[in-house]
């Protein structure tokens, strides 16, 4: 179970963030390109705006450092011909989705090294 009523942190995600991920699953679907079944899922529970668990949160963070290098393949953000890497980067929330991740990363790691109450 996530930890999150431990942390008092909302985990679910912002509008901006499900909205990146449903055009990235709106251009996969028209160029049959880009994510992974995992990167589909995590797009999937970021539109319909589904509360995350810590653990995801950090896997969101590692995705985006992994994948910052796709931001210098040709089209990426190119809305008429998409690169993968740029299909797969919505998919995971986009830019606002890395903004999200990371503030809470630094939340979430805040919160656990405090003591807990009781």
């Amino acid at each position: 179970m996530p930890k999150t009523k431990n942390l008092g942190i909302d985990l679910t995600p912002p509008a901006e963030v499900a909205l990146a991920a449903e055009k990235g699953l709106a251009l996969r679907r028209k160029y049959k390109r880009g994510g992974t079944n995992v990167g589909v899922a995590r797009a999937r529970d970021l539109k319909g705006r589904k509360s995350l668990s810590t653990q995801t949160i950090k896997r969101m963070v590692y995705f985006f450092q992994r994948h910052e290098i796709d931001k210098q393949a040709e089209n990426f953000g190119n809305e008429d011909d998409p690169s993968a890497g740029y299909v797969a980067w919505l998919l995971w929330g986009g830019d606002p989705g890395r903004a999200w991740a990371e503030k809470l990363a630094a939340e979430i790691k805040a919160s656990e090294g405090k003591p807990k109450d009781g």
